[in-house]
């Protein structure tokens, strides 16, 4: 018996250590996983605006952020890439897409690169005002391209806003009218939408990235471009024109697309927070929209620009004439499209 009573504190010491090892060993393991569920979610925003207030799409990612802070806390982080750091607009799409870009937020004209239908809102003179726009889009117009978006490339559109101002023409020469216009060379958008409504026009439509078209007026590749006033000002292309032809062609819905990759980062849990914030931050850009655009509008004006407006009689004629050559035929191409633009007219009324 005492050779077995020696053997009883080796043997509760080595319970005792395996206990130790044990516990350590569960509490080693435990550490990843709280560390992962600790760690912020990271979604990459792409832009090609720069970061400040003058920018539409800065406004509506600073308000996203503050939403996702009050509802999620730290557990989603939105970075932010302005200046078309991620790349021209045409390869985020696919980025998106592919899901190495979370997000992007852009006019819905690119997307129509991806969404052929989505054109139908880049065609000249279909929108009044952003109100008209805004009446639009929650009555109908945002619900058949929701759809749309998502069955075609795996994609979400989660927030419909506006810019700050509607798109006009900007020239080294002044332009005045239609007459004026005639064989100018204007940089657009690389979309046939705004390619055929300048054609119409009398223009010859010069499709160049945004990021490059302060140099393509500065060296007379093109004599000037369209686009909204707050976009001139924040990229300082004032600096290479001086004269506005007041068209207000254009008011171009700024919507905000997460990929299919982007959007399975988040958790369910917190999935409905995060779309709550996105749609919320539209709403907000909004009804920002009309004083950051009367204010750069402002802005031109004091630094030198010359403004030119549209008159009302050649407006309602322009109207018409996109009416019978690119609405009406779009829609009976992409038949889809009629109740859109159906909802339009209705919000027109």
């Amino acid at each position: 018996m005492p050779g077995s009573d020696r053997c009883l504190p080796s043997r509760s010491l080595s319970r005792r250590r395996f206990v130790q090892t044990a516990g350590a060993a569960v509490a080693t393991l435990a550490l990843p996983a709280i560390g992962r569920a600790a760690s912020p979610i990271q979604l990459r925003f792409s832009s090609t605006m720069t970061a400040d207030e003058n920018s539409a799409h800065y406004i509506y990612y600073e308000r996203l952020q503050a939403n996702l802070k009050k509802s999620v806390g730290d557990q989603i982080r939105v970075d932010f890439f302005p200046n078309g750091q991620l790349g021209k607009e045409a390869d985020v799409v696919q980025q998106v897409r592919l899901g190495s870009i979370d997000m992007m937020i852009t006019g819905s004209s690119i997307w129509a690169t991806a969404l052929q239908e989505l054109a139908l809102l880049d065609l000249g003179f279909l929108f009044d005002s952003w109100a008209h726009v805004g009446k639009s889009v929650d009555h109908g117009v945002a619900d058949v391209y929701d759809k749309l978006m998502l069955s075609r490339t795996g994609c979400s559109i989660i927030g419909w806003g506006s810019h700050f101002n509607a798109r006009s023409v900007y020239t080294k020469p002044a332009i005045k009218d239609l007459a004026a216009l005639k064989n100018v060379k204007l940089r657009v958008l690389p979309t046939q939408a705004f390619i055929e409504t300048f054609k119409l026009m009398g223009a010859i439509p010069t499709p160049i990235a945004f990021n490059e078209v302060y140099t393509a007026v500065q060296t007379g590749v093109v004599e000037g471009f369209e686009h909204d006033a707050a976009s001139v000002l924040s990229n300082k292309l004032n600096e290479v024109v001086q004269n506005s032809w007041q068209t207000n062609h254009l008011f171009s819905p700024c919507i905000t697309v997460i990929g299919k990759r982007g959007l399975a980062k988040i958790p369910d849990a917190i999935k409905p927070q995060f779309l709550d914030a996105a749609r919320e931050a539209s709403l907000y850009q909004r009804q920002e929209a009309a004083s950051k655009g009367a204010d750069a509008l402002g802005a031109l004006k004091k630094a030198g620009m010359t403004f030119y407006p549209m008159t009302d009689a050649e407006r309602n004629s322009v109207r018409k004439l996109m009416r019978d050559k690119l609405w009406v035929p779009f829609t009976q191409s992409n038949p889809v499209t009629a109740p859109v633009l159906a909802a339009i007219d209705a919000a027109r009324a």
